[in-house]
């Protein structure tokens, strides 16, 4: 018959070695609390005579400092954690957590009803908080027991600290080369209106026309192939003109090329066509798509970081984006 393996110690075993009570023993092995320096010696003696090891999530658990990091993404709505933009914040922070032993968990955080943030802050199983799709509101709502171990990717505050990207100077570097190849008629397809990330790009595109003494043109999108496809349409409709179209995401500037190449549009002969992200169907696509690189897994990792560490960072970090040129535009 094969051997059973030995019987893993436990805290009560120490205790009863070591002639005291388990809170001692607990106190002494957590490093905290009060204990003579007479029961310190027979505990760490007792600990080592049987080689007993405390489980690390217990005793996180027992002090407060948290057994998992949650990423928290606000939303109107749950189908946000449907975004693939969100996958990668997560296999990043996972990546970040698994060497010292952290969880990860995932959940919607809703646009208008940040109350779940004051549960996390009760919960004695939360290590940090990562705030993803950030709000005013949300910031505002960050409970004090929060601070010093929440971030943010996207917009921060006095108390929380920021990593993003700088897509604002994304967005002036990609109708900046639109203008100078000629297009005079550029349509941008904005992001969700209640996003603080959106606003930086619409205002270097307005910025770069209006310097250019060019027209604004301009349609709210919604992050999604689908949505891109819809303000495409309402964009030929409104202004057929258009030689050019910078979408605010990859998947929107997809979904414009979806559209365009239904209506028999040739791009970039006709419409040249551009997006921010850098996905990996951005170099697949019919054309390859003119887009700006967008580090997330970087951001991401320094952020969770930030988070585990709890060392002092910057208020804010904006990551550069790189203009990549491919033949949509």
């Amino acid at each position: 018959m094969p051997s059973r393996a030995p019987r893993r110690a436990t805290l009560e075993d120490v205790a009863r070695m070591a002639g005291v009570s388990r809170s001692t023993a607990s106190r002494v092995i957590a490093g905290y609390g009060a204990a003579s320096p007479i029961a310190r010696d027979r505990v760490v003696a007792a600990a080592t005579q049987l080689g007993y090891a405390p489980d690390s999530a217990a005793r996180a658990l027992a002090t407060g400092a948290g057994v998992r990091l949650v990423v928290a993404v606000v939303g109107a709505a749950p189908t946000v954690l449907h975004d693939p933009y969100v996958d990668r914040v997560v296999r990043a922070a996972a990546e970040v957590c698994a060497r010292r032993a952290i969880g990860v968990s995932l959940e919607w955080l809703p646009l208008h009803a940040p109350g779940r943030l004051r549960q996390l802050a009760e919960d004695r199983g939360v290590r940090g908080v990562l705030l993803v799709n950030t709000t005013e509101l949300i910031l505002a709502a960050v409970p004090a027991a929060l601070e010093g171990r929440t971030v943010s990717i996207g917009i921060g505050s006095g108390t929380v600290p920021s990593f993003d990207v700088d897509n604002g100077g994304a967005a002036r570097g990609i109708v900046g080369h639109l203008v100078s190849s000629g297009r005079r008629r550029i349509a941008m397809i904005s992001g969700p209106d209640w996003m603080p990330c959106t606003r930086r790009p619409v205002i270097a595109y307005r910025e770069v026309l209006r310097a250019a003494g060019l027209a604004v043109r301009s349609v709210p999108g919604d992050f999604t192939a689908g949505g891109g496809e819809a303000a495409t349409l309402r964009i030929l409709e409104r202004w057929p003109d258009t030689d050019a179209i910078f979408a605010n995401s990859d998947a929107m500037a997809l979904g414009a090329l979806a559209a365009l190449r239904r209506r028999g549009v040739d791009v970039p002969g006709d419409i040249a066509v551009a997006g921010f992200d850098d996905v990996p169907f951005a170099a697949l696509s019919a054309p390859a798509l003119t887009t700006a690189s967008h580090p997330v897994e970087q951001i991401a990792t320094s952020a969770a970081r930030a988070v585990l560490d709890r060392a002092w960072v910057p208020p804010a970090t904006a990551y550069p984006s790189e203009l990549i040129l491919r033949e949509s535009a």
